[in-house]
C-alpha cells in the first residue's frame, strides 16, 4: 500500500524540522543522523520514511551505505506556497508598529 504523504504533516513534527536542518548542509546516513537524537533508531528510521515519502529527502545508495539529502526542488515548492503567507504576516505585524509608534497612552 502506497500512503500518500502530506509534506505539510511531515514538517509539522520538530523532529523531522531538525532532520531536514541536519542535512541541509551535507547529506547523511540514517546511522549519523539518527546519532543526533535520544531516540531509538526504528523512530527516525520512520521520519526519514515519511521525509522521503514527501520527496523532501532523495536517497542516494553508495556501496552499501545509503545517504540523505535535502531535495532543493521540493523545499522550493513549500516555500513558494508560503511566501503569499509570511508577506501577508509581514505587512500586518508592519501595520501594527506603525500603528504602536503613534499610539499615545491616556493619562
Amino acid at each position: 500500500m502506497n500512503l500518500r504523504r502530506d509534506v505539510f504533516q511531515a514538517i509539522a513534527d520538530p523532529t523531522r524540522r531538525a532532520i531536514l536542518l541536519l542535512v541541509t548542509s551535507q547529506s547523511m546516513t540514517a546511522g549519523a543522523i539518527a546519532s543526533n537524537f535520544d531516540t531509538a533508531r526504528p523512530t527516525v528510521s520512520k521520519h526519514l520514511k515519511i521525509l522521503t515519502e514527501c520527496e523532501l529527502l532523495q536517497q542516494t545508495q553508495n556501496g552499501r551505505e545509503v545517504h540523505y539529502n535535502i531535495n532543493a526542488e521540493k523545499m522550493r515548492e513549500v516555500a513558494d506556497f508560503i511566501e503569499p503567507f509570511r508577506k501577508m504576516w509581514d505587512d500586518r505585524f508592519n501595520k501594527l508598529e506603525s500603528i504602536m509608534k503613534n499610539y499615545k497612552p491616556e493619562n
